[in-house]
């Protein structure tokens, strides 16, 4: 292993560290990453009680989603503008490390955080509300998992530098989230929506998650359907790495040449 490798990987996990310390502090992420999957959960599984079917793990999976998608909307996205709030973005893009590396550790850390959400539905489901709960598939479900983890750090690494190479962007942050919910089909899925949307939830990275994660948790689907799933989340990371590898590239470039990066 190089030296310069080892001394990314060191900048990475203190980065993660931070970010990881910092969010379990943070009032308004605990609640976005925690209380506000619970709430969903919780109206989910009351409102399918008298329906005679298990959608227990249905629901705990698909609210368990929802916060992971505001964590990366709201903590991800705002990853690099947060530090323009605070004053320390050209201190942090000016440093040996290149700013992406440091990006990509608050980015995983809030990802392996937002799990908590799934947790935390699972134990309110199967404690509080009486669920039996169970993964049909636990070694496809884990697979599921962890490239889950990888697309939605991949995603995150792109609408970290978006929203601040063009703020118009994140004027819409707020207006994003429930689409979202929708269109990946987080909590119902998205035959019930007009067919022109299908399109839009195809190129989300969150879609072919939940497929992968509720197929393999309920059993209902086979090997194909959640072997698909995966192929397609490679796929996107891959051309979601490659988007904000050229994000990086532009952001950096109109810092040297503008010197407007700390600049709204």
């Amino acid at each position: 292993m190089s030296g310069r490798l080892r001394a990314e990987l060191r900048a990475l996990w203190a980065a993660a560290s931070l970010a990881f310390l910092s969010n379990a502090f943070d009032l308004f992420i605990v609640f976005t990453l925690v209380v506000q999957p619970l709430v969903i959960a919780l109206l989910g599984l009351w409102i399918l009680k008298d329906t005679g079917q298990d959608y227990g793990i249905y629901v705990v999976v698909g609210s368990g989603l929802t916060g992971l998608w505001s964590g990366l909307l709201f903590v991800s996205g705002n990853s690099i503008t947060s530090e323009r709030w605070t004053g320390t973005l050209e201190m942090i893009a000016s440093v040996p490390t290149p700013l992406r590396i440091i990006t990509l550790g608050k980015t995983l850390a809030n990802v392996v955080q937002s799990l908590v959400s799934m947790v935390a539905a699972y134990l309110l489901a199967s404690l509080a509300l009486g669920y039996p709960l169970t993964v049909r598939h636990p070694v496809l479900f884990a697979v599921s998992l962890g490239l889950m983890v990888v697309a939605f750090v991949s995603l995150g690494m792109v609408m970290a530098p978006l929203f601040v190479t063009n703020p118009d962007v994140q004027r819409w942050q707020n207006a994003i989230e429930f689409p979202v919910y929708i269109l990946a089909g987080f909590l119902f899925p998205i035959l019930l929506l007009p067919r022109w949307t299908t399109p839009l939830s195809y190129l989300l990275s969150p879609y072919w998650a939940a497929v992968a994660l509720h197929e393999s948790s309920s059993g209902r689907g086979d090997l194909a359907t959640v072997a698909g799933a995966w192929g397609a989340m490679i796929l996107l990371s891959a051309m979601y790495t490659v988007l904000s590898s050229l994000l990086f590239r532009v952001l950096l470039r109109r810092a040297r040449t503008e010197g407007t990066l700390g600049l709204e």
